[in-house]
C-alpha cells in the first residue's frame, strides 16, 4: 500500500506529459510580388507534409542582401538568394551591404535562373538599355540583390544613376502601382521567369520587354549568361527578347542540424512536381543542376543527400 502511495504521489507531481513542441524552420523569401515569396509558400506547405513535427514559417523580405544577414545572425533556417550576392557575402563586400564576411552562410542546392527584366510603358519609347537615359526608373529596394543587378546593368550600358531623371528604390508592387499611374517610366526586376509583378504590370498597361544583348552581357565578367524571354511569356509580349540570367539558390548556415537539411533537400526533390507547378520560374529546378554551380561551401546535410542520388562520388 504505502509503495502503491509513493507511486501515486510521483505521478500525481508530474502531471500529464507535454506534447514535444514542433520544429520551426524560418524560410527567408523576397517581396510578395517576386519569385521567392510564392515559391517559399509552397515550399513550406512541402516540408510540413514531407518532415512530421515541422512548423514552417515563411518571411517576405527585401531577398538575397537581407536574406544572407539574417541567416549570418541564425536569424533563418533557409533562404533564397541570388548567387553573386552570395559570394559577396562569404567574401564580405561592404558596396554590397556586407562590412565583413557571412561566413556561416552554406550552400544547399543551385535551383533557377534569375532573367533579368528590363520592363518600360510603351508610351515611354524606350527601346534598349541606353534609352534609360534621363528616365524614371524604379532599381528594387536599396541594397538589394535587384538593385545591384540594376546599378550593373547601367554601368554596362555606360550609365549611373546621375544619368537617369530619377531613381526610386522601391519593392515591385510599389512601382508596378506607379507604373500603372504613369508615374514612372520603367522598373528593372532580377527574378525568374513569370514574376507575378512584371506579369501583372503586362496584363494592365501596355509595356516593353526591352532587351539586353549579348555584348552588354560579355561586360559582366562571367556574372551573367545571355538568355532568351520566351515570347508569350507576358502579355504583349510577341517575339522572344534577349536578356542576362544567373542562377538562385537555397542557402541555410552552419549551425542548421545535418538531419534537417537532408530532410529539407529530400522532401524539395521528391516533390519536385509539386513546385514546378506552383510557378513557371520552378520548372527549371533540377537535381542534376543543383550542383552547376558552387559558390561557397556545400552543407553537409545537403552533400549526403547529393552522394546517395549519385550526384556527388
Amino acid at each position: 500500500m504505502r509503495m502503491c502511495l509513493v507511486i501515486a504521489t510521483i505521478l500525481g507531481a508530474c502531471g500529464p506529459a507535454k506534447a514535444a513542441e514542433p520544429a520551426e524552420i524560418v524560410m527567408l523569401t523576397g517581396n510578395t510580388g517576386g519569385v521567392y515569396y510564392p515559391l517559399g509558400i509552397t515550399l513550406g506547405k512541402i516540408w510540413e507534409q514531407a518532415m512530421p513535427g515541422t512548423r514552417v514559417n515563411v518571411q517576405s523580405t527585401q531577398a538575397s542582401v537581407e536574406n544572407f544577414n539574417l541567416l549570418q545572425q541564425r536569424r533563418g533556417t533557409f533562404a533564397f538568394g541570388q548567387g553573386d550576392v552570395m559570394s559577396d557575402a562569404v567574401k564580405g563586400n561592404p558596396e554590397a551591404g556586407f562590412p565583413n564576411s557571412r561566413d556561416r552562410l552554406r550552400m544547399v542546392a543551385a535551383l533557377f535562373p534569375n532573367y533579368l527584366h528590363v520592363v518600360a510603358l510603351k508610351s515611354s519609347r524606350v527601346r534598349s538599355v541606353s534609352e534609360l537615359r534621363g528616365k524614371r526608373v524604379s532599381v528594387g529596394a536599396s541594397r538589394s540583390g535587384n538593385e545591384l543587378n540594376a546599378r550593373w546593368l547601367l554601368g554596362a550600358a555606360g550609365m549611373s544613376y546621375a544619368d537617369l531623371r530619377r531613381v526610386d528604390y522601391l519593392p515591385y508592387n510599389d512601382a508596378v502601382a506607379l507604373m500603372r499611374d504613369g508615374q514612372l517610366d520603367a522598373i528593372i526586376v532580377s527574378a525568374g521567369l513569370g514574376v507575378k509583378a512584371v506579369a501583372e504590370l503586362a496584363f494592365a498597361v501596355p509595356v516593353d520587354v526591352v532587351p539586353i544583348t549579348p555584348d552588354l552581357v560579355a561586360r559582366s565578367g562571367g556574372m551573367f549568361s545571355p538568355v532568351t524571354i520566351p515570347a508569350g511569356t507576358y502579355a504583349g509580349q510577341k517575339q522572344d527578347v534577349q536578356t542576362a540570367a544567373l542562377i538562385n539558390f537555397l542557402v541555410t548556415h552552419s549551425d542548421v542540424p545535418d538531419a534537417t537539411v537532408y530532410a529539407a533537400v529530400k522532401a524539395l526533390y521528391a516533390h519536385l512536381a509539386e513546385l514546378k507547378a506552383s510557378h513557371t520560374a520552378a520548372r527549371e529546378i533540377a537535381p542534376e543542376r543543383a550542383l552547376a554551380s558552387r559558390p561557397i561551401a556545400l552543407h553537409p546535410g545537403a552533400e549526403r543527400y547529393f552522394r546517395e542520388a549519385g550526384l556527388i562520388r
